[in-house]
């Protein structure tokens, strides 16, 4: 063991003073911000000696293409990861980052592929590389390579089984979170305003629809600057509350759910929210600029979006010191409170170098999520490098634990670019309602056209499998 952590060191000595491309698209020289020695120690301890994490790598080198590095680095404001530590521990693994831009990079993996330059591995969380990457033959089934039936994968094997194209799994979903929409507010504008704080409404199981709108009810006035919904992007994070995804996949077979009535009932609700303006962001004279630190001022009282805009070390400087946050509110016709998941997925590349080295990296990302002594080391983490409070954290894995336990995801973004195009248009697609426009009116002109696409779909998939 002295011998592979020696090998170990000369690695991450190497990795931590090679070049990074890691602000934005500029290219800077920056060093990599490591762990503490005493958290790498617990790393070493654990990750050497659990039974999960097996076998050894020959290519220790795994090439991951993405607009955002799997690597830290000093302006990113965290430390590494610990499943990246865990990877280099255990199997002396380097993630070599590939970098594109984010709106370029299909185009840049294909010629990637096409230049075989053994790109290993590929985000699938945001939605919009699944089943169309697939149908293209841009990815291919992690099978062979990931055993679902391992402890590692158990709490995530129903949910990888579920997404399952044409009998062969393609989306390694690697943990499932309650972060993709969350409330954001700040406490002291709802202590001044008189309302309830929305986390005890909440924790006593009140934080549903209508309390939700009785609040927009009680705290807008745009004449005095009193502001109810600014975000991009919350329609999708209401509608996920009922359960029911735009478009499903169910046994391997998309499925169009437009006329699903729970979608009409939401739909229909957030077009109500619009005629009480309750909505800021692009209607009336607040124009189509977001402003979360109104947040902060006091002049919004709600912010829905994504808790990665709370995830930095600078998050107080937008929503203010009293910033506090919930999960979506509950549909109050629903049994279950679903909330905005989110998948942590990702995608073998077709003519990948090192597939094994890729699954090793996604097993030791497993393991640090069933690792009881490796999820409180990363609560940890939020509270060093972002300034999390005990709270936050665990409101956040409460969001977690709701996520995992009953998820639902939508993949009209997944798809084709005809179906994302249509469903995202603020015409008659599914943010339509919150711009004036009544559901029915947008479901009688994009169903059918939609139901096409998806039918296109289903039988080019059918026809390739046979």
């Amino acid at each position: 063991m002295r011998s592979l952590k020696a090998v170990l060191s000369c690695i991450l000595a190497a990795a931590m003073s090679m070049t990074m491309f890691a602000c934005g698209d500029a290219k800077e020289e920056v060093s990599m911000k490591d762990i503490s020695a005493d958290v790498r120690q617990q790393i070493i301890d654990l990750a050497t000696s659990d039974p999960n994490l097996t076998g050894e790598l020959e290519n220790k080198t795994v090439k991951w293409m993405s607009p955002w590095d799997i690597n830290p680095s000093d302006c990113s404001g965290k430390s590494t990861p610990l499943d990246l530590a865990i990877f280099q521990e255990r199997y002396g693994g380097v993630i070599e980052w590939y970098q594109v831009n984010h709106n370029t990079r299909y185009d840049d993996l294909a010629n990637a592929i096409n230049s075989d330059e053994g790109i290993d591995f590929f985000f699938g969380g945001d939605g919009d590389a699944f089943p169309k990457g697939a149908l293209r033959g841009m990815f291919v089934p992690y099978d062979g390579y990931i055993d679902l039936e391992s402890e590692l994968w158990a709490d995530v094997k129903d949910a990888n089984e579920g997404i399952s194209w044409q009998g062969k799994h393609y989306l390694a979903v690697t943990d499932i979170t309650g972060d993709n929409c969350a409330v954001i507010y700040n406490r002291k504008t709802i202590e001044e305003a008189g309302l309830d704080d929305p986390a005890e409404l909440f924790a006593e199981g009140e934080w549903d629809w209508d309390a939700f709108e009785e609040m927009l009810e009680e705290f807008c006035d745009s004449s005095a600057q009193k502001y109810g919904i600014d975000s991009w992007y919350y329609e999708i994070g209401l509608s996920q509350t009922t359960g029911v995804p735009y478009i499903g996949l169910e046994d391997g077979i998309l499925v169009n759910n437009l006329r699903d009535p729970n979608l009409e009932r939401v739909q229909d609700w957030i077009y109500d929210l619009y005629t009480k303006d309750y909505i800021a962001l692009g209607n009336g004279d607040y124009g189509w600029s977001s402003n979360p630190n109104y947040i902060g001022e006091g002049k919004l009282l709600f912010h829905p979006c994504g808790t990665w805009a709370i995830g930095n070390d600078t998050w107080k400087e937008t929503f203010g010191e009293d910033m506090f946050f919930v999960p979506m509110p509950k549909d109050p016709e629903s049994d279950v409170h679903y909330v905005a998941g989110k998948m942590n997925a990702y995608l073998f590349v077709k003519g990948g170098h090192n597939p094994e080295g890729a699954a090793k990296y996604l097993d030791c990302l497993r393991f640090s999520k069933m690792s009881d002594e490796v999820r409180e080391m990363d609560n940890q983490k939020l509270r060093d490098d972002y300034g999390w409070t005990d709270e936050m954290i665990e409101m956040a894995n409460t969001m977690n634990e709701m996520a995992l336990e009953n998820p639902t995801f939508d993949f009209y973004i997944g798809v084709s670019s005809d179906i994302t195009d249509v469903l995202d248009s603020s015409v008659n697609g599914i943010r339509a309602t919150a711009h004036g426009v009544p559901w029915a009116e947008s479901v009688n002109a994009i169903d059918a056209q939609i139901q096409n696409f998806v039918d296109e779909v289903n039988e080019e998939a059918a026809a390739s499998a046979n």
